[in-house]
């Protein structure tokens, strides 16, 4: 479902963005998408925006995709967050693939769980804090 701007929210450590009906403890605390996967649909020719792949947190210049699990961010001045889960599995085609043929969150959005909360708001800077090494076999 669609997500309307809100401008502002707190993150809840273990539980995500406050009063989000998906939040809680487990592993999908918050979900984010950059607005560069947006613009690949709107490319397509969807009138899209933030929000309407239903992610709670649009981010800009940051490649989502090369965060590894484990990986630590800050949103805004003090919240702290944790990729938890790298795209997801898309159950029901939603609105968007019906539209174009495909959607770019299950591939390309990610998922924190929220170790230190805080205010976030639109135009917040969001930091990469550390990525765990990978190991090449």
């Amino acid at each position: 479902m669609r997500k309307k701007n809100i401008h502002q929210g707190f993150l809840v450590p273990e539980f995500g963005l406050q009063d989000d009906a998906h939040g809680g403890p487990w592993h999908r605390q918050v979900s984010l998408l950059a607005l560069e996967s947006i613009e690949k649909m709107r490319q397509l020719g969807l009138d899209v925006h933030p929000g309407d792949f239903a992610e709670n947190i649009t981010t800009e210049g940051i490649d989502l995709l090369r965060l590894p699990i484990g990986s630590k961010i800050q949103l805004g001045e003090s919240a702290i967050g944790e990729v938890s889960q790298v795209g997801k599995e898309c159950h029901q085609r939603c609105a968007i693939y019906y539209q174009a043929g495909d959607c770019v969150m299950p591939k390309e959005g990610i998922f924190i769980k929220v170790l230190q909360g805080g205010s976030i708001q639109v135009g917040d800077p969001v930091t990469v804090l550390s990525r765990p090494e990978v190991i090449k076999k």
